[in-house]
């Protein structure tokens, strides 16, 4: 009798599945906050379709748009100033609201990855 009530259970939740509507994150004007070790990360950025303008401590940085599907994109940036901008970064869209995403995102290749949330300003 226990393993049917684990049984029913186990199969509500395993029917859950996140909501991600990624697509209304496509474009638009964002900030974006990223907790790393304690310390707490703030940007500015505004988003096309192939194109992100970052503000962060003042310094623009622009990175151009490849999607990978609604939900994943990689950033190259446009000017890159030394060998870490060269690299592209991988962001997935892990889940969304009515006004904000949580992502993650790793240089590519790379296995490490950070948490982040971006709130739509407009």
């Amino acid at each position: 009798m226990k393993f049917l009530y684990a049984l029913i259970f186990l199969s509500l939740f395993s029917c859950y599945e996140t909501i991600r509507n990624c697509s209304d994150y496509k474009t638009g004007d964002f900030y974006s906050e990223v907790t790393i070790n304690g310390e707490l990360f703030k940007s500015k950025f505004k988003r096309t379709e192939n194109l992100q303008v970052e503000t962060y401590n003042n310094k623009v940085d622009s990175s151009s748009l490849r999607w990978i599907n609604d939900c994943e994109v990689i950033f190259k940036t446009i000017n890159p100033k030394n060998m870490a901008e060269r690299k592209d970064i991988h962001l997935k869209i892990l889940t969304t609201t009515d006004s904000s995403y949580t992502y993650e995102y790793s240089y590519v290749g790379e296995t490490k990855k950070q948490k982040g949330i971006a709130y739509r300003t407009k």
